[in-house]
């Protein structure tokens, strides 16, 4: 009875198995801390285009509660409230679980679809959550950021599947 837990068969998975998607989402929280000047916010927030990335492709491999270590990394590299990525990647990846159970089928587009929805929510939970106190900041300013992030959500996708064909790899 105890082979059949999960957490089992994840210690006798080979490191690289474990360790690939959780390092590629800690390096695309990472990619916040390049030296690159912008007047406005337009970068995406590639931790969280990496994991819905994985998250998409591989919906049996992480558990929602993986979202709270993955989200404490993101908030301690880029720099907001601690919390915000932590409690907003919680309830993306409940959702989820919620779309994995009631659609039957899913294509690329709906993928896309889904990752644009959740992109534009995190975005704008994370706007609020943040800046909250300074109201002379509007949501306007974080469109140009999701924009950004759902156009390049596809190369993403790529980079990922050539990740996890790497990692699956014997």
């Amino acid at each position: 009875m105890i082979e059949d837990l999960p957490a089992n068969r994840f210690m006798r998975a080979p490191p690289k198995t474990l360790w690939v998607p959780i390092l590629s989402t800690i390096a695309g929280s990472a990619l916040i801390l390049l030296p690159i000047v912008a007047t406005t916010p337009v970068a995406p927030p590639f931790g969280l285009l990496v994991v819905l990335a994985w998250r998409l492709l591989r919906p049996e491999m992480w558990p929602a509660s993986m979202a709270l270590p993955l989200g404490l990394a993101d908030d301690l590299l880029s720099g907001h409230y601690l919390g915000t990525a932590m409690a907003l990647w919680t309830v993306t990846f409940l959702a989820f679980d919620w779309v994995d159970h009631h659609v039957v089928w899913r294509d690329y587009w709906m993928e896309w679809v889904i990752a644009a929805i959740a992109i534009t929510a995190i975005d704008a939970g994370s706007w609020f959550l943040n800046h909250s106190a300074d109201m002379t900041n509007t949501l306007a300013a974080a469109i140009p950021s999701a924009l950004c992030a759902i156009l390049v959500y596809p190369a993403v996708v790529r980079i990922v599947a050539v990740f996890d064909r790497w990692r699956l790899r014997r």
